[in-house]
């Protein structure tokens, strides 16, 4: 690519600030040195993206000094455990593909470096560091160096403001007001009002509205011109380079009309379209606004964290009531929802939903816990420190590294269309002009124009955000919360749905146990209490229910082993608490019964037996997906003790699948992909994590218990359960929506188009249509989501 002024930064180069180098140009020793550290690393491509993607260097000369000092280093960094680092720095001149390229391979300049997350649209790199290889000091110079000086502002980390972006409505203001009046004075002209005043001063009210118009064509248009310009630059053919090529043409046509005196011109349509389509951005910014606000973690999260009291009494609270100073009580593969400080004479944190490191971090008592970390093994008590962050849980769910690669077809298509819709557009709009050229230049123009504002395919792109984002809203409102709008498509394409039992067709709410072995002792029974407590299983957190016996000493040892049971070792006895196969005993099937078996000391005990009760609207809810053609299955980690009674209550044609472990459940899920199923899995989040991260859509239960899964896709409220064959309707319905609303944007341009071809559209009324397009879209779809909402979601309400 042939880069003009300097190799780097793209500035003019004089004959004072040129210096060469290995055949190359540039402005400045900096942007030379910059050169030289990309070349040495074979980084140069960074060059072939991007004409001028850096920026010129500047001298530090001691201005991040202040990156030495631990408590101010300690008030930036988002995460400081053990070696590992993360700093999330705000960049100003992050603008395009090669200053995301080159960030993100920061590591091959800075080994220390071990990867960058970059934000293109809050121009933010998370970066994540060894603290002993380098230091934040370094990468901010290192950074500063290759012309990417990060801001970083200590108020701004410890205050947080919100910064208010309000120059598009300072340039929708400007363009309603120019617009206003230049309709005004525009109204002689409409009605040919021809007399002795309006023939004087038609000229000065010619010119005032051109003088009007200006700051409407400079200012409140120039976001388009800035977006085209930049689309053109990386031939990414955007819908902004017709909509800028259209107001331009109309204001260059009407300057020549009031020169010569041809007419009054099209300022009128100009100022009227820049408003129009100033408005379209602005709803669609305050409606993403508006659905980002109901996607903060208070609406994803409904799950509860147990606080202890001051008796030490244990009560659930939800997550965002926790506050500074609440003890906290956290058990196995629980979620540390704060920054706090352990409390336990130890505990093993595993940090990998933050780092994407699994080994667990061992803790001790007075140590800080940074919040997103995963308690591994016993249950350890913790003191909150600071409040849960607003986005924080939001963030961990939505981490690229726990993203699935799906075929995000809508999406596609979109995207598709709007990079071939604008030279499809200019090549007609050429033509047609082309051809009305031999017939007469002045229709020609205004074809060309018409063609140019009514085409405008705002419509087309906006119907699927929109359409998408007000589903998940509706569906937020009840209680059913999605990671993003892909998992509306995939919930439409579902085929086959997968549910875990224990806790997921059971509740945990409601169970009859009873015990049938040898009798235990009060101290035997407070053991097996102590050492279940720190499990999050259902099973586990019913018989802790169950047993009356007080909480008096910790386990010595523990360990939960997936889809069998517990280990422990409390006041010198050995307990195993879980399934036969934990304890190697073999375990005749009995009809509804699920059962916790107890050894002491290699001593079999007897076992605990669980009448489950199965949530309401089960055997409907199974019915309705059999006749809806959903291909059915139960697995599960327990025996199949159960299977005669399910057998019964469920439709003939659902696979019964039993004595499951987790990467069993995994393979499953795998299997039915390979025969060409898309498969949902629902379970409780425990033992279910790699199936539901296999899953073409993972749904997680939420009862009352912290147990965060980022694998899940989805999660819904447990009370919504019967529901779920609503909400899979809904989805597809929702994607019947976007199809239709493709095609009524289509119809709008291809009937416009020829309309405009045909010289029967001025672009007066070519510029009035296009929001009119936009805005009918739009309302279509927000309707049709709220009336399907209402249609399939209101038997949602009365289950």
């Amino acid at each position: 690519m042939e880069k003009k002024g300097c190799y780097h930064c793209g500035n003019e180069i004089t004959a004072f600030n040129r210096i060469k180098f290995d055949e190359k140009e540039f402005c400045c020793n900096g942007c030379k040195t910059v050169y030289e550290i990309f070349s040495d690393n074979n980084l140069e491509c960074y060059y072939d993206m991007e004409s001028s993607p850096g920026a010129t260097p500047e001298e530090a000369n001691g201005k991040y000094d202040f990156l030495e000092k631990e408590d101010i280093i300690t008030k930036l960094l988002e995460f400081n455990e053990g070696t590992t680092s993360i700093v999330s720095l705000y960049i100003p001149h992050i603008h395009c593909s090669s200053c995301i390229w080159i960030l993100e391979n920061l590591h091959k300049l800075d080994k220390g470096v071990y990867r960058v997350l970059v934000n293109f649209p809050e121009k933010k790199a998370t970066i994540t560091f060894n603290n002993e290889e380098t230091s934040l000091k370094t990468i901010v110079l290192l950074l500063n160096k290759i012309g990417y000086e990060p801001y970083i502002s200590l108020k701004n980390y410890e205050e947080k403001p919100q910064s208010v972006d309000r120059s598009l409505v300072y340039k929708i203001g400007i363009a309603f007001f120019s617009f206003g009046n230049v309709m005004m004075l525009s109204f002689p002209e409409y009605f040919n009002i021809d007399d002795i005043w309006m023939r004087q001063y038609k000229d000065f009210f010619r010119w005032l509205i051109l003088f009007i118009s200006l700051p409407v064509f400079i200012y409140s248009a120039s976001p388009y011109y800035i977006a085209a310009w930049k689309g053109i630059k990386t031939r990414n053919y955007t819908i902004d380079i017709p909509m800028a090529l259209g107001i331009i043409v109309m204001f260059i046509r009407s300057v020549v009309d009031i020169v010569f005196d041809l007419g009054p011109g099209f300022f009128d349509s100009m100022t009227m379209l820049v408003f129009f389509m100033l408005l379209g951005k602005l709803f669609q910014q305050r409606t993403y606004n508006f659905l980002s606000f109901e996607r903060d973690y208070k609406s994803y999260f409904p799950i509860a964290i147990t606080k202890l009291g001051s008796d030490n009494k244990e009560e659930p609270i939800q997550v965002y009531e926790i506050e500074k100073g609440d003890r906290l009580l956290i058990r196995n593969q629980e979620l540390i929802p704060v920054d706090s400080i352990l409390i336990s004479n130890s505990a093993f944190i595993d940090y990998s939903f933050v780092t994407g490191e699994a080994i667990p971090v061992e803790k001790k008592s007075g140590d800080k816990l940074f919040a997103g970390g995963k308690q591994v093994g016993d249950v350890v008590e913790i003191e909150a420190i600071n409040t849960v962050s607003q986005s924080y849980l939001t963030q961990l769910w939505s981490n690229d590294v726990f993203q699935k690669k799906i075929d995000m077809k809508y999406k596609t298509i979109t995207d598709t269309i709007s990079h071939y819709f604008t030279p499809v557009l200019l090549t007609i709009s050429i033509t047609a002009f082309i051809g009305w050229s031999f017939v007469d230049f002045n229709i020609a123009f205004n074809v060309f124009t018409a063609i140019l504002i009514v085409a405008c395919p705002c419509a087309l792109a906006l119907t699927a955000p929109f359409t998408l984002g007000n589903v998940i809203r509706i569906m937020g409102r009840k209680k059913f919360y999605l990671k993003n709008v892909t998992v509306v498509e995939q919930m439409a394409k579902v085929d086959t749905i997968v549910f875990d039992k224990t806790g997921t067709i059971t509740t945990n709410a409601s169970s009859t146990i009873s015990y049938i072995g040898e009798e235990l002792s009060k101290e035997e029974q407070a053991d097996i209490r102590n050492i279940i407590r720190a499990s999050n299983h259902p099973l586990s957190r019913k018989l802790y229910s169950f047993l009356s016996a007080k909480v008096t000493s910790k386990p010595e040892f523990f360990e939960e082993i997936a889809g069998q049971g517990l280990v422990g070792v409390i006041n010198n006895k050995n307990y195993k608490i879980g399934s036969p196969k934990l304890l190697g005993i073999k375990n005749e099937s009995i009809v509804n019964e699920t059962s916790v078996y107890i050894e002491i000391d290699n001593v079999y005990k007897g076992k605990f037996v669980f009448a489950n009760h199965y949530r309401k609207g089960l055997m409907d809810l199974f019915d309705e997906l059999d006749i809806d053609n959903y291909k059915l299955a139960i697995l599960s980690g327990d025996n199949d003790g159960e299977a005669v009674v399910l057998r019964k209550i469920l439709p003939a044609s659902t696979q019964l699948v039993f004595d499951q472990k987790p990467e069993e459940k995994l393979e499953y899920i795998k299997q039915l992909q390979e025969e060409g199923h898309n498969v949902m899995m629902v379970g409780d989040g425990l033992n279910d994590a790699g199936a539901l991260a296999q899953s073409n859509v993972g749904v997680s239960i939420s009862e009352n218990v912290n147990v965060f899964t980022p694998a899940s896709d989805a999660i819904l409220d447990a009370n919504r359960f019967n529901s779920l064959r609503d909400f899979l309707r809904y989805s597809k319905n929702s994607v019947k929506i976007i199809k239709i609303s493709y095609i009524l944007a289509l119809t709008y341009n291809v009937i416009g188009i020829t309309v405009s071809i045909l010289n029967k559209m001025s672009p007066l009324v070519a510029a009035i249509l296009m929001p009119i397009s936009t805005i009918s879209i739009i309302s279509f779809v927000t309707i049709m989501t709220n009336y399907f909402g209402k249609k399939n979601l209101k038997q949602a309400d009365s289950k």
